[in-house]
């Protein structure tokens, strides 16, 4: 394996997780700004790696599997975090939705490759669209603290629900569009 500047940029998506989820918990002043600002800057990196590999000709098979672990975990336990920071049911339902879809679809593309299949199921712009609303949710909820008069934290949890509504949206997507091979396989 050699080690690229677009693999690199995914390895430290995964390698910020910690840091941002030791900085949410730290009692310093503006360490949650501060794990915001990291948690953006992986999230550019997320469309960063990507365009960068295709355009270098620099993809890799490990590459194509780390990236969307790294999204997943990053998303994973920053929604994990807020929900423990902020133990809410309507938030946990969210939580839940979001979570729930990413192991459904993840699984559901894997037993597709199996079959030979997985373009039935690649990115679509629905997956890019809910990915987009789910990441500022997320950070605007980390951030959290009011400022120029705005509420982060409520504004991101609104975005959440719309968030949560394309993740939905975009499961049913996936699914139809492996229904045929499923129903081969029953």
């Amino acid at each position: 394996m050699r080690l690229t500047l677009p693999l690199l940029l995914t390895i430290l998506r995964v390698a910020v997780i910690p840091l941002v989820l030791a900085l949410f918990y730290l009692p310093v002043t503006h360490a949650r700004q501060i794990a915001t600002v990291l948690y953006a800057a992986a999230c550019i990196t997320d469309w960063f790696d990507g365009w960068l590999a295709r355009r270098w000709h620099q993809t890799s098979k490990f590459g194509a599997f780390l990236d969307p672990v790294a999204d997943k975990l990053l998303v994973a336990v920053c929604l994990v975090m807020l929900l423990h920071a902020r133990p809410d049911a309507m938030l946990a339902v969210l939580v839940a939705i979001i979570i729930g879809r990413e192991i459904t679809i993840s699984a559901l593309r894997e037993w597709m490759a199996e079959l030979g299949s997985r373009a039935n199921v690649a990115v679509s712009w629905i997956g890019k669209l809910k990915t987009g609303f789910q990441m500022t949710a997320i950070g605007m909820m980390i951030w959290e603290i009011p400022t120029f008069g705005l509420p982060w934290f409520e504004i991101g949890f609104a975005l959440l629900f719309v968030a949560a509504a394309l993740t939905i949206w975009s499961m049913a997507v996936y699914l139809k569009a492996a229904w045929p091979m499923m129903k081969e396989s029953a």
